[in-house]
Protein backbone atom coordinates (compact mmCIF):
# COMPACT_ATOMS: atom_id res chain seq x y z
CA UNK A 1 0.00 0.00 0.00
CA UNK A 2 1.28 3.94 -0.74
CA UNK A 3 0.78 5.61 2.26
CA UNK A 4 2.38 9.11 1.05
CA UNK A 5 1.23 11.67 -1.35
CA UNK A 6 2.70 15.24 -2.60
CA UNK A 7 0.54 17.68 -3.02
CA UNK A 8 1.74 21.35 -4.55
CA UNK A 9 -0.06 24.36 -3.46
CA UNK A 10 2.59 27.38 -3.97
CA UNK A 11 2.43 29.92 -6.35
CA UNK A 12 0.32 32.79 -6.83
CA UNK A 13 -2.20 31.67 -8.81
CA UNK A 14 -2.09 34.51 -11.53
CA UNK A 15 -4.28 33.17 -13.82
CA UNK A 16 -7.21 33.82 -11.37
CA UNK A 17 -6.30 37.10 -10.82
CA UNK A 18 -7.92 39.04 -8.76
CA UNK A 19 -9.90 36.34 -6.43
CA UNK A 20 -6.47 34.94 -5.96
CA UNK A 21 -5.10 38.47 -4.19
CA UNK A 22 -7.10 37.28 -1.31
CA UNK A 23 -7.74 33.34 -1.81
CA UNK A 24 -5.21 30.74 -2.50
CA UNK A 25 -5.99 28.99 -5.70
CA UNK A 26 -5.98 25.81 -4.14
CA UNK A 27 -8.55 27.15 -1.72
CA UNK A 28 -10.87 28.63 -4.16
CA UNK A 29 -14.31 26.48 -3.25
CA UNK A 30 -16.10 24.20 -4.87
CA UNK A 31 -19.44 23.48 -3.61
CA UNK A 32 -18.95 23.85 0.13
CA UNK A 33 -15.02 22.86 0.16
CA UNK A 34 -11.91 23.94 -1.14
CA UNK A 35 -10.47 22.77 -4.91
CA UNK A 36 -7.29 21.17 -3.06
CA UNK A 37 -9.89 19.10 -0.63
CA UNK A 38 -11.10 17.02 -3.16
CA UNK A 39 -8.12 15.52 -3.60
CA UNK A 40 -6.64 15.09 -0.53
CA UNK A 41 -10.34 13.25 1.04
CA UNK A 42 -9.99 10.93 -2.01
CA UNK A 43 -5.60 9.93 -1.41
CA UNK A 44 -7.06 9.09 2.36
CA UNK A 45 -9.07 6.67 1.14
CA UNK A 46 -6.63 4.71 -0.91
CA UNK A 47 -4.77 4.55 2.33
CA UNK A 48 -2.48 7.78 2.49
CA UNK A 49 -1.54 8.71 5.91
CA UNK A 50 1.15 11.47 5.67
CA UNK A 51 0.55 14.30 3.23
CA UNK A 52 3.41 16.31 1.92
CA UNK A 53 2.15 19.91 0.98
CA UNK A 54 4.47 22.27 -0.99
CA UNK A 55 3.09 26.20 0.29
CA UNK A 56 4.24 29.73 -0.20
CA UNK A 57 6.17 31.67 2.11
CA UNK A 58 2.90 33.74 2.78
CA UNK A 59 1.49 34.49 6.10
CA UNK A 60 -1.37 33.28 7.14
CA UNK A 61 -1.79 29.99 5.46
CA UNK A 62 -5.12 29.34 4.57
CA UNK A 63 -4.23 25.71 3.38
CA UNK A 64 -2.77 25.33 7.09
CA UNK A 65 -5.76 27.30 8.37
CA UNK A 66 -7.80 24.39 6.86
CA UNK A 67 -6.71 21.52 8.58
CA UNK A 68 -5.98 22.50 11.73
CA UNK A 69 -8.97 22.20 14.10
CA UNK A 70 -10.50 25.26 15.01
CA UNK A 71 -10.96 24.84 18.97
CA UNK A 72 -13.01 28.39 19.02
CA UNK A 73 -15.76 27.13 16.07
CA UNK A 74 -16.25 23.59 18.07
CA UNK A 75 -16.87 25.22 21.58
CA UNK A 76 -19.26 27.46 19.12
CA UNK A 77 -20.96 24.52 17.77
CA UNK A 78 -21.12 22.49 21.58
CA UNK A 79 -22.51 25.72 23.36
CA UNK A 80 -25.42 25.97 20.66
CA UNK A 81 -25.68 22.51 20.71
CA UNK A 82 -24.94 21.98 16.86
CA UNK A 83 -22.79 18.81 17.88
CA UNK A 84 -23.48 17.23 14.65
CA UNK A 85 -21.94 19.89 12.74
CA UNK A 86 -18.26 18.70 14.76
CA UNK A 87 -17.32 15.63 12.45
CA UNK A 88 -18.10 18.97 9.04
CA UNK A 89 -15.48 21.10 10.72
CA UNK A 90 -13.23 18.11 11.30
CA UNK A 91 -11.33 17.52 7.87
CA UNK A 92 -8.41 15.81 8.88
CA UNK A 93 -8.78 12.23 10.38
CA UNK A 94 -6.80 11.55 13.60
CA UNK A 95 -4.14 9.10 11.86
CA UNK A 96 -3.69 11.50 9.10
CA UNK A 97 -0.87 13.51 9.25
CA UNK A 98 0.12 16.86 6.89
CA UNK A 99 3.53 18.04 6.83
CA UNK A 100 4.11 21.15 4.98
CA UNK A 101 7.49 22.61 3.45
CA UNK A 102 7.38 26.16 2.01
CA UNK A 103 8.57 27.52 -1.68
CA UNK A 104 10.54 30.31 -2.11
CA UNK A 105 8.45 31.79 -5.25
CA UNK A 106 11.66 33.60 -6.43
CA UNK A 107 13.58 30.59 -6.54
CA UNK A 108 13.42 27.47 -9.53
CA UNK A 109 9.78 27.08 -10.69
CA UNK A 110 8.11 24.20 -12.33
CA UNK A 111 6.11 21.19 -11.52
CA UNK A 112 9.44 18.81 -10.67
CA UNK A 113 10.89 21.85 -8.11
CA UNK A 114 7.97 21.03 -5.09
CA UNK A 115 8.22 17.07 -5.63
CA UNK A 116 12.39 17.03 -5.33
CA UNK A 117 12.03 19.59 -2.47
CA UNK A 118 10.03 17.25 -0.62
CA UNK A 119 11.82 13.91 -1.54
CA UNK A 120 14.87 15.86 -0.37
CA UNK A 121 13.78 17.16 2.81
CA UNK A 122 12.27 14.21 4.10
CA UNK A 123 14.29 11.86 2.53
CA UNK A 124 11.65 9.61 0.68
CA UNK A 125 12.90 6.23 -0.77
CA UNK A 126 9.46 4.52 -1.41
CA UNK A 127 6.54 5.31 -4.39
CA UNK A 128 4.50 8.17 -3.28
CA UNK A 129 1.19 9.66 -4.73
CA UNK A 130 1.88 13.33 -6.79
CA UNK A 131 -1.36 15.01 -7.13
CA UNK A 132 -1.76 19.05 -8.31
CA UNK A 133 -3.35 21.02 -5.58
CA UNK A 134 -6.24 23.01 -8.28
CA UNK A 135 -7.82 20.16 -10.45
CA UNK A 136 -9.52 16.05 -9.70
CA UNK A 137 -11.15 13.81 -10.48
CA UNK A 138 -14.97 13.77 -9.98
CA UNK A 139 -16.54 10.09 -9.92
CA UNK A 140 -18.88 9.67 -6.89
CA UNK A 141 -19.78 6.12 -6.71
CA UNK A 142 -16.91 4.93 -8.83
CA UNK A 143 -13.03 4.36 -8.54
CA UNK A 144 -11.13 6.95 -7.80
CA UNK A 145 -7.74 8.68 -9.67
CA UNK A 146 -5.85 7.19 -6.65
CA UNK A 147 -6.99 3.70 -6.89
CA UNK A 148 -6.90 3.62 -10.47
CA UNK A 149 -3.07 4.16 -10.27
CA UNK A 150 -2.20 2.19 -7.81
CA UNK A 151 -4.23 -0.78 -9.18
CA UNK A 152 -2.22 -0.26 -12.40
CA UNK A 153 0.98 -0.93 -10.66
CA UNK A 154 2.31 -5.09 -10.98
CA UNK A 155 5.41 -4.29 -9.46
CA UNK A 156 7.21 -2.54 -6.48
CA UNK A 157 9.74 -0.63 -8.58
CA UNK A 158 7.07 1.08 -11.53
CA UNK A 159 5.49 3.93 -11.98
CA UNK A 160 1.72 4.95 -13.17
CA UNK A 161 0.68 8.11 -14.40
CA UNK A 162 -3.06 9.13 -15.22
CA UNK A 163 -4.68 9.94 -18.80
CA UNK A 164 -7.85 11.30 -19.38
CA UNK A 165 -9.71 10.74 -22.33
CA UNK A 166 -11.07 13.89 -24.31
CA UNK A 167 -12.21 14.95 -28.02
CA UNK A 168 -9.18 14.49 -30.08
CA UNK A 169 -9.74 18.20 -31.59
CA UNK A 170 -9.35 19.81 -28.51
CA UNK A 171 -5.76 17.79 -27.73
CA UNK A 172 -3.53 20.92 -28.88
CA UNK A 173 -3.80 22.76 -25.41
CA UNK A 174 -2.45 19.72 -23.54
CA UNK A 175 0.47 17.14 -23.55
CA UNK A 176 -0.55 14.23 -24.64
CA UNK A 177 0.45 10.73 -23.86
CA UNK A 178 2.34 8.17 -26.28
CA UNK A 179 1.27 4.88 -25.40
CA UNK A 180 2.20 1.01 -26.33
CA UNK A 181 0.82 -1.95 -24.55
CA UNK A 182 -0.37 -0.06 -22.17
CA UNK A 183 2.85 1.52 -20.88
CA UNK A 184 3.69 5.39 -21.62
CA UNK A 185 6.62 5.76 -24.14
CA UNK A 186 6.40 10.06 -24.24
CA UNK A 187 4.43 13.16 -23.97
CA UNK A 188 3.46 15.10 -26.84
CA UNK A 189 3.28 18.95 -25.68
CA UNK A 190 0.18 20.56 -27.48
CA UNK A 191 0.47 18.63 -30.88
CA UNK A 192 -2.04 19.58 -33.57
CA UNK A 193 -5.33 16.88 -33.56
CA UNK A 194 -3.70 15.12 -36.85
CA UNK A 195 -0.29 14.73 -35.29
CA UNK A 196 -1.36 14.05 -31.93
CA UNK A 197 -0.21 10.24 -30.95
CA UNK A 198 -3.49 9.61 -29.41
CA UNK A 199 -6.53 11.52 -27.48
CA UNK A 200 -5.30 10.55 -23.43
CA UNK A 201 -4.04 13.74 -22.03
CA UNK A 202 -1.76 14.27 -18.66
CA UNK A 203 -3.09 15.91 -15.75
CA UNK A 204 -0.62 15.47 -13.34
CA UNK A 205 -1.83 12.59 -11.35
CA UNK A 206 1.27 10.12 -10.66
CA UNK A 207 2.73 7.32 -8.22
CA UNK A 208 6.41 7.54 -8.43
CA UNK A 209 8.89 4.83 -8.16
CA UNK A 210 11.51 5.57 -5.51
CA UNK A 211 13.77 5.69 -9.12
CA UNK A 212 11.62 8.07 -10.99
CA UNK A 213 11.56 10.52 -7.57
CA UNK A 214 15.50 10.39 -7.52
CA UNK A 215 15.41 11.09 -11.45
CA UNK A 216 13.18 14.26 -10.32
CA UNK A 217 15.93 15.20 -7.74
CA UNK A 218 18.58 15.09 -9.78
CA UNK A 219 17.10 17.05 -12.94
CA UNK A 220 16.47 19.69 -10.47
CA UNK A 221 19.22 19.73 -8.90
CA UNK A 222 21.83 19.55 -11.65
CA UNK A 223 19.95 22.03 -14.27
CA UNK A 224 20.38 25.51 -13.34
CA UNK A 225 17.68 27.41 -15.85
CA UNK A 226 17.44 31.18 -15.52
CA UNK A 227 14.31 32.64 -13.98
CA UNK A 228 13.07 33.51 -17.57
CA UNK A 229 14.53 30.02 -19.44
CA UNK A 230 12.91 27.28 -18.72
CA UNK A 231 10.39 25.78 -16.57
CA UNK A 232 11.59 22.45 -14.13
CA UNK A 233 8.91 20.50 -15.84
CA UNK A 234 8.35 16.72 -14.47
CA UNK A 235 7.65 15.04 -17.70
CA UNK A 236 11.42 15.96 -18.67
CA UNK A 237 12.62 13.71 -15.82
CA UNK A 238 9.37 11.00 -16.91
CA UNK A 239 10.92 10.58 -20.32
CA UNK A 240 14.58 10.23 -18.82
CA UNK A 241 13.24 7.64 -16.67
CA UNK A 242 11.50 5.68 -19.19
CA UNK A 243 14.47 6.18 -21.68
CA UNK A 244 16.44 4.29 -19.21
CA UNK A 245 14.34 1.17 -18.87
CA UNK A 246 11.39 2.48 -15.96
CA UNK A 247 7.81 1.23 -16.63
CA UNK A 248 5.16 3.81 -16.68
CA UNK A 249 1.29 2.29 -16.68
CA UNK A 250 -1.00 4.81 -18.05
CA UNK A 251 -3.85 4.63 -15.60
CA UNK A 252 -7.60 5.58 -17.73
CA UNK A 253 -10.25 6.67 -15.78
CA UNK A 254 -14.32 7.17 -16.71
CA UNK A 255 -14.52 10.20 -14.14
CA UNK A 256 -14.40 13.86 -15.40
CA UNK A 257 -11.90 15.70 -14.79
CA UNK A 258 -12.26 19.06 -12.83
CA UNK A 259 -10.07 22.11 -13.72
CA UNK A 260 -10.11 24.73 -11.16
CA UNK A 261 -6.96 26.68 -12.53
CA UNK A 262 -9.33 28.86 -15.09
CA UNK A 263 -12.70 30.69 -14.41
CA UNK A 264 -14.33 28.38 -16.94
CA UNK A 265 -13.05 25.25 -15.42
CA UNK A 266 -13.77 26.80 -11.93
CA UNK A 267 -17.01 27.45 -12.89
CA UNK A 268 -18.10 24.40 -14.67
CA UNK A 269 -16.02 22.46 -11.82
CA UNK A 270 -19.12 24.37 -9.36
CA UNK A 271 -22.03 23.24 -11.89
CA UNK A 272 -20.79 19.22 -11.70
CA UNK A 273 -20.26 19.28 -8.43
CA UNK A 274 -23.65 21.56 -7.32
CA UNK A 275 -26.04 19.22 -9.21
Amino acid sequence: MITKAIIPVAGWGTRRLPITKIIEKSMLPVGNRPLVDYSVQELIRAGVTDIYMVISNVEPCQVKAFYQDNLALNQYLVERGKEDRLKLAKTLPDNVKIHYITQDPSGKYGTAVPIAMVVEEYNIHEPVLVFMGDDFIWNPGGESAAEALVSSLQGEDESAILGVEIPREEVGRYGVFSVKDGLLTGVVEKPKPEEAPSNLINVSKYVMSPKLLDEVVKYVRENDFGPKEQEYVVTDPIQKYIDEGGIMHVATTDGEYLDGGTLEGWVHANNVVCK
